[in-house]
């Protein structure tokens, strides 16, 4: 089933998530929107990509892309949140950091979930997908980031309530570890790792970080799913006939990877944070996990529990 006809508008597409969305709607054959603040690559940028390379890229596999310069958040910008928020308590942060991140998330996920609204109620039809994560279910990066991903869960259960008699769908998806550009660049970079952590760079400092690079990609990163899995993910949703039944609920990647026997572009399959193979391998265990059926997982009220929701 191709998605020729339709139509798909999709923010932060530069780079990370939001490319691979872009690529793979396109590929599917869908006519695809992308919004972002760099248009065209430069050295100033926060990470590599730009709305002109991802629309081209998404030309080159047959689909139509067009790009739209979108400065989301007037006063943000993503290098400057990573260097200054990571790990950092709240009460440290100044308040106009509340801003800066959710400016660019909540509020715009809110903006843009209206837009899309007004044109979907007319057409009795469409699908809206606010990207979120595990930082809505437990503490992850920092206070803004958490309470904004919370948020974006309920704003899709609350609003999928109001469009349910328009046949329109809301959903929020959770990815699990992506390596995306920034986090490759942020995370598997020992000198970056090293000099965010107050280090100086030098030899010495590299090759302690190296040793903490190596175990944090062998634990999170050696199973992540590559930026297009989630387009992958969001492809099947926009196909799915029944997409209604689904509306309003937190949907994770790997969970639908193998609702709809889906495989990323690297090949690889990925199950999810609830299942208890993808958690050993995570954890190191990876001998251990070749023994562990995939249909095994962690029940969800397991997990909510765990965490100290209800």
């Amino acid at each position: 089933m191709s998605l020729s006809g339709k139509v798909a508008i999709v923010t932060g597409a530069s780079r990370g998530i939001g490319k691979g969305i872009a690529l793979q709607l396109g590929e599917a054959g869908a006519t695809v929107y992308i919004t972002g603040r760099t248009v065209q690559s430069h050295a100033g940028a926060p990470a590599p990509g730009s709305l002109n390379e991802t629309a081209q890229e998404v030309e080159r596999r047959g689909g139509k892309c067009i790009p739209v310069a979108c400065d989301h958040s007037l006063d943000s910008d993503i290098d400057s949140l990573f260097e200054r928020a990571r790990g950092v308590p709240f009460w440290k942060l100044p308040p106009t950091f509340w801003d800066e991140v959710n400016n660019v998330g909540l509020r715009n996920h809110y903006i843009c979930s209206v837009k899309a609204a007004q044109l979907m109620t007319e057409r009795k039809s469409g699908l809206i997908i606010n990207v979120s994560s595990i930082g809505g279910l437990t503490y992850l990066f920092n206070v803004p980031y958490g309470v904004g991903k919370a948020a974006c869960d309920r704003m899709a259960a609350d609003c999928a309530v109001e469009l349910k008699k328009h046949k329109v769908a809301f959903v929020s998806l959770w990815p699990g570890a992506v390596k995306t550009e920034l986090v490759k660049k942020y995370v598997l970079d020992p000198m970056e790792a090293r000099k965010k952590a107050g280090g100086s760079g030098d030899d010495g400092d590299l090759e302690r970080s190296a040793s903490r690079k190596a175990e944090v990609v062998e634990n999170m990163f050696a199973n992540g799913e590559t930026v297009e899995f989630s387009g992958k993910c969001v492809v099947a949703l926009a196909k799915d006939p029944n997409i209604m039944k689904k509306s309003g609920r937190v949907l994770l990647t790997g969970e639908l990877g193998s609702e709809y026997s889906l495989v990323d572009i690297d090949g690889r399959q990925h199950l999810g944070i609830r299942s208890v193979k993808e958690l050993l391998k995570q954890g190191g265990w990876t001998k251990t996990a070749e023994y562990i059926p995939q249909f095994l997982a962690i029940p969800r009220f397991v997990v909510n529990a765990y965490f100290g929701r209800f």
